[in-house]
């Protein structure tokens, strides 16, 4: 069972910009980390979007569903929570 996530997201504020981010990313035009630091505002744009690792109770319920269901290294979303958009990356489990 899954106890923690570690994993990075790039925050939109519209489905849309998410979805041209989550294109350009699978184009490799740019790493996940390059986009995030392009696009997030600080902090988590400085570290590439890393939010660091995270267990029950930590991120809002959406984002925790969909992180826990892709597979490391793969990118997930976009994911609407009271935030906004998100693209999430899954970065390691324990």
């Amino acid at each position: 069972m899954v106890k923690e996530i570690h994993a990075a997201h790039i925050l939109c504020k519209t489905e849309k910009k998410a979805l041209e981010v989550k294109e350009k990313l699978a184009e490799g035009q740019q790493s996940f980390a390059e986009m995030a630091r392009k696009i997030l505002a600080m902090p988590f744009g400085k570290s590439g979007g890393d939010l660091g690792w995270f267990g029950k109770g930590k991120m809002a319920l959406e984002f925790k569903k969909a992180a826990l269901r892709g597979g490391e290294g793969q990118d997930t979303g976009p994911v609407k929570t009271q935030f906004g958009y998100h693209l999430i990356r899954v970065l390691d489990r324990k």
